[in-house]
């Protein structure tokens, strides 16, 4: 396993980012090579957690999957619905709050590339900031995903997430293993700063997750496997 820059993901020419939901990144990129690396098939059912525009779920679709995209923005699932069609993929498209909109269902292949930016803000109830903004920590999302894998994963299915390395990538790693999931990092990218990052650079200091001169941050997508 290396550390690499990474770019954003390639999206077909029509595919839609409207304000207000998240344009696919370098999480999406590392999100969408480590998709590549799963076995999916016809049968295999995938869901994308916090799908914003629909990037992975449409990708999903494209390798195959039955797919079943959510998100908490109305704004994300139009968006979600539209890029699907626009992509001429099939792929089912829930509004509601991370599983709680697909309560009582299980999947082969869980992705998920939720909010994990650490902020000395409350959590907005709407908004753009809602995209990225989790907690002092930035660990809202990402524990709450953690928590809760064990219930929307089958047996053997394994689930695809990614975020920072300035909000633990130990504390994940161990969160999923008290879970009852064998978890590892399995792709790292380190790439600039984005501009909510640098707007809030002084604040990650003082809280000593980052230099005073640094401007790159780590990204990792984490594999976990339901035992």
């Amino acid at each position: 396993m290396t550390t690499v820059e990474t770019v954003a993901p390639a999206l077909p020419p029509l595919f839609l980012t409207p304000p207000g939901v998240y344009t696919p990144q370098w999480d999406t990129g590392l999100l969408i090579r480590a998709l590549g690396r799963e076995v999916i098939g016809s049968a295999t059912e995938v869901l994308d957690l916090g799908t914003g525009s629909g990037a992975l779920a449409v990708q999903a679709a494209r390798l195959g999957a039955r797919v079943t995209a959510v998100d908490i923005s109305w704004r994300a699932v139009a968006t979600a619905r539209v890029n699907a069609l626009l992509a001429g993929r099939r792929v089912r498209v829930r509004h509601g709050d991370l599983v709680d909109a697909v309560s009582g269902h299980s999947y082969d292949l869980v992705v998920s590339n939720p909010p994990y930016v650490p902020s000395p803000a409350r959590l907005p109830r709407r908004g753009p900031a809602r995209e990225w903004e989790a907690g002092e920590d930035g660990r809202v999302f990402v524990d709450r995903i953690c928590d809760a894998a064990p219930a929307f994963l089958r047996p053997r299915g394994v689930l695809l997430i990614v975020h920072s390395g300035l909000c633990g990538i130990r504390a994940t790693l161990w969160r999923l293993a008290c879970a009852g999931l064998r978890a590892s990092v399995t792709d790292r990218a380190v790439v600039p700063y984005g501009p909510v990052l640098r707007t809030r650079h002084e604040w990650l200091v003082r809280q000593g997750l980052v230099d005073d001169g640094e401007g790159r941050e780590e990204l990792v997508v984490i594999r976990a496997q339901r035992i």
